[in-house]
């Protein structure tokens, strides 16, 4: 289970990958990188065949990040977040959130045979601050459920 130290670890790194952005703008690895954008992270949009992402290079793979890169969030299918994971590892990025979706057993496995700090099932919206109100909402639903990190 995730814990809110983990979260705030990951958000502490500065040089941030996303996996998941796209030419389609409804695309929620678009909406995360925009987000992130804003507030002050640098970012390494990940996409196998586009060149740029709003304006800022594309990496065709994990491998090919620069080494001041720390941490990925993986906003792909399932099936896809096994090879980014294996990718991070062989690329010693020690921080990986596995965005809402993206989870699999087995690369949630091995991000735990490797000891990453692993965030999963949660939304990185939600507190990368300031969050907008619909993330704060959200995060005030959970909290009041009990669903939140501690």
């Amino acid at each position: 289970m995730t814990t809110l130290n983990q979260v705030k670890e990951f958000l502490a790194q500065k040089h941030v990958a996303i996996a998941g952005v796209s030419g389609k703008p409804q695309k929620f690895g678009n909406a995360i990188f925009k987000e992130l954008q804003k507030k002050n992270y640098q970012l390494y949009p990940i996409h196998r065949e586009m060149a740029t992402f709003e304006g800022v290079k594309c990496y065709p793979d994990v491998h090919s990040l620069p080494p001041e890169v720390t941490a990925l969030v993986i906003c792909t299918q399932p099936e896809q977040s096994v090879d980014l994971m294996k990718e991070a590892i062989e690329k010693n990025i020690r921080h990986v959130w596995l965005q809402q979706g993206a989870q699999n057993d087995e690369s949630v496995k091995l991000a735990e045979e490797n000891n990453l700090n692993l965030i999963q099932k949660e939304c990185v919206l939600m507190f990368a601050e300031p969050s907008v109100f619909i993330h704060r909402f959200h995060r005030g639903i959970n909290k009041f459920f009990g669903k939140i990190p501690k």
